[in-house]
């Protein structure tokens, strides 16, 4: 049965880190369970990671007790059903840019009278597309939306208040490229515009997200109210392993 304590922890207003899976292998998915993170994001937008690849992913995070997501990178619900049926208890879409947009994404989470998903007996309801599923799902899935283009900022309003959304999700690599500062991350024009979003996110009463790559974006995030924070798999290895050569080399450059 579906597992709804990832959404009681959201719901509880608990700061949550996670990172996405933008490498497909379980074992990645295994690592970051037993370091400790609080969730999972499988990256099906910009990892070619489709529902095979992840559908053993999925099996790994439930194997060492984790949360798992799916980022999907087309907003419809064929599409979504296929990640959500393996078993993921949530999805985040991208480039969300009106309400009918984020409307979308949470008809293909939920199923009616929520939503409109759609009932088969599935890997996610053990092969029985029983009643009890249907009800315990909609109280467990989480629905993730991202705000990262300009029409989104400028909807922003009636994205938010989008009944079911739990979680807008702030990209900053992608509203560099909205306001014109491409890369930029750091540039005062993306914070800014995360910082005003969060404050009305958060008066709307949903949780917020962004991408955190350090303690440092850490404290500076969560200190303005975002709860939600994910960082990468791929960034996460690469940082660690730039670490060890770049000091292991200083030191014998010293010997």
């Amino acid at each position: 049965m579906i597992d709804a304590s990832f959404r009681t922890r959201l719901l509880s207003g608990e700061p949550l880190l996670g990172a996405f899976i933008n490498i497909e292998s379980p074992t990645a998915v295994e690592v970051l369970a037993v370091a400790g993170m609080d969730f999972l994001m499988i990256d099906g937008e910009h990892a070619p990671i489709g529902p095979a690849n992840a559908v053993e992913m999925i099996r790994a995070a439930e194997a060492r007790r984790i949360p798992i997501l799916a980022r999907v990178g087309e907003n419809t619900q064929q599409v979504m059903a296929k990640y959500l049926d393996a078993g993921v208890i949530g999805t985040m879409t991208p480039m969300i840019s009106s309400a009918q947009e984020a409307r979308r994404a949470v008809d293909a989470v939920k199923y009616p009278p929520i939503g409109k998903r759609g009932l088969a007996g599935v890997r996610a309801n053990d092969f029985v597309p029983d009643p009890g599923y249907v009800a315990a799902a909609n109280d467990a899935t989480v629905v993730v939306v991202q705000i990262e283009t300009r029409a989104g900022i400028e909807a922003a309003d009636e994205i938010v208040a989008t009944e079911g959304v739990d979680i807008v999700f702030l990209g900053p690599s992608d509203l560099s490229v909205a306001l014109g500062v491409p890369g930029q991350t750091k540039h005062a024009s993306v914070l800014d515009t995360i910082t005003a979003l969060t404050e009305k996110i958060v008066a709307a009463g949903k949780a917020v997200g962004t991408v955190a790559r350090s303690p440092a974006d850490y404290a500076h995030w969560r200190d303005c109210g975002i709860q939600i924070f994910l960082h990468s798999a791929g960034a996460l290895m690469l940082g660690a392993a730039g670490e060890f050569l770049r000091e292991s080399r200083a030191l014998e450059e010293t010997r």
